[in-house]
């Protein structure tokens, strides 16, 4: 085609600003979903144990033992947490690629459609989780669910914007607010855990994870709402009906024209989660208080002075309520719901970082031409800083006066990382052929991101396994996991080929 006659920027009218905004929500909602289990699997693997730790007790293990089993850093804690999060990561990755196969067959809109479908209703119905197994069943819908909208909506907004200046905007713009969802998933659990008493009972109990879990179907409401009846992608229906579309094949990612695209875009993109959920996803778990009361106590001074605070706060009420006095368990829930609320302070400064990087990246997608110079940007920094941010972590943490500089320190890395992630949803439209364009996404995003990424927690999780659980030793590991992902992804975007022209106006 020929590369000089670029189509003019679309008016955007009321369609066009409805688009641009539902997709907006649609990327918040997406982070809203995987930035929610680092807040919540403390206190839901806690209580979904607690019959678990019974069985044992009742079997003849000593209830001091059967607690170690299952307290964060304990082997059966340890287990599950890497469980939650690294299986519903590979059941996104291999089943978004599938999403990703049927949104080039089938259509943009409709594949939208039925993943909001699937995740919104899938969110919901886990905050009624009764075991860990279910938790984990749902958690696993809820990112195929998330894994194929974040493909289809990408493929949509491109095709629907041909400019390439207005698309790089929109694409920017709107991935930016995927940020909001990250500020979003922050304040929802610390209401959860401010008003968890006066909301309805789920299971007995007034536990805050269950009502930041169900919170996940507010910001869907909109999508199913409205998203259905938006146009299709002009480009994929105008190929469908005039018969041009070309089948998608998997295999076709790997064809010589394909194969350095596909490889190094999937372990770039890996890379960039990397960081994520290698270090930044893990200052929850190394922050908040655990063990409260006892000799193993960990956690920052301050939050850990939150959660005391928070179970005499608990008893206060009950007393002054005539209510009985509260059992172990409801202490260590009033002291959990006090430490998520101070972590989930810290989260929304990490947000903070995020939300400008998403913005400043979307300010220098159309400034600089070189994809990997504007990768490159964040990619370089983030390799200086982040490992360097965590290790300084361990080695402060124990100091009651560091929670400012740890905020400060994780705005930034928040910018540096979370930026790349909008880079790809820019960058992956253009290096893939229309036909085959969900489908590329799909492979480069679910099993680079997802998948590869995402095992960066695993990895964290297993080499900081230790007995009582130690913050300072998760920061380390976090600090070299996010280090090797980062030294990778700045290796690689060497042979990070550069779109074509042409690709702008397929």
């Amino acid at each position: 085609m020929n590369s000089a006659v670029v189509p003019a920027p679309k008016r955007l009218g009321t369609v066009e600003w409805l688009i641009c905004i539902i997709a907006a929500i649609g990327f918040a909602f997406d982070i809203y979903e995987l930035l929610m289990l680092p807040l919540i699997v403390k206190p839901a693997v806690a209580a979904l144990s607690a019959p678990l730790v019974q069985g044992l007790v009742q079997g003849g293990m000593a209830p001091a033992d059967a607690a170690a089993l299952w307290a964060p850093g304990g082997a059966e804690y340890v287990k599950w947490a890497r469980t939650l999060f690294f299986v519903p990561a590979l059941a996104g990755g291999v089943f978004g690629l599938l999403g990703g196969y049927l949104t080039d067959r089938l259509g943009r809109r409709r594949v939208l459609t039925f993943s909001i479908l699937l995740y919104a209703f899938s969110a919901f119905a886990a905050g009624f989780a009764t075991s860990l197994p279910q938790l984990l069943v749902l958690r696993c819908l809820v990112f195929i669910g998330v894994c194929v909208e974040f493909v289809a909506a990408v493929a949509w907004l491109a095709e629907l914007f041909p400019n390439p200046v207005q698309r790089e905007r929109v694409l920017g713009y709107t991935q930016a607010f995927s940020s909001f969802g990250g500020f979003l998933v922050a304040f929802m659990n610390q209401k959860a855990a401010v008003f968890a008493d006066v909301l309805p009972a789920i299971g007995g109990g007034h536990e805050a994870w269950r009502y930041t879990l169900i919170s996940g179907v507010v910001p869907a409401l909109p999508l199913l709402l409205i998203r259905p009846f938006l146009p299709e992608s002009p480009v994929w229906a105008e190929k469908r009906a005039t018969g041009r579309l070309r089948r998608p094949r998997i295999s076709e990612l790997f064809s010589p024209a394909l194969r350095r695209t596909t490889v190094i875009t999937t372990l770039v993109f890996a890379a960039s989660y990397g960081i994520a959920f290698g270090a930044i996803q893990q200052l929850p778990q190394i922050l908040g208080a655990t063990a409260v009361g006892t000799p193993n106590e960990k956690g920052h001074p301050q939050i850990i002075a939150a959660a005391k605070q928070g179970i005499t706060n608990a008893i206060v009420r009950a007393r002054e309520t005539g209510k009985p006095e509260l059992t172990p368990g409801q202490k260590r829930q009033a002291a959990g719901n006090a430490s998520d609320d101070q972590v989930a302070g810290v989260t929304k400064v990490q947000e903070a970082g995020g939300l400008v990087g998403r913005f400043l990246l979307a300010v220098l997608a159309v400034r600089i031409v070189s994809r990997r110079t504007l990768l490159r940007c964040f990619q370089i920094p983030a390799l200086l800083f982040v490992p360097l941010f965590f290790w300084w972590i361990a080695g402060s943490l124990n100091q009651a006066d560091s929670l400012p500089t740890i905020k400060l320190g994780i705005f930034i890395a928040g910018l540096l990382t979370v930026s790349q992630f909008s880079f790809w949803g820019n960058y992956i439209p253009r290096v893939f052929p229309v036909h085959l364009r969900g489908t590329g996404e799909s492979f480069a995003a679910n099993i680079g991101g997802r998948v590869l990424g995402t095992a960066a927690a695993w990895l964290t999780l297993t080499f900081s396994k230790a007995v009582p659980p130690d913050p300072i030793k998760i920061a380390i590991v976090g600090a070299v996991v996010a280090g090797a992902y980062a030294l990778l992804g700045a290796i690689l975007t060497q042979w990070l080929p550069e779109p074509s022209p042409e690709s702008d106006l397929e």
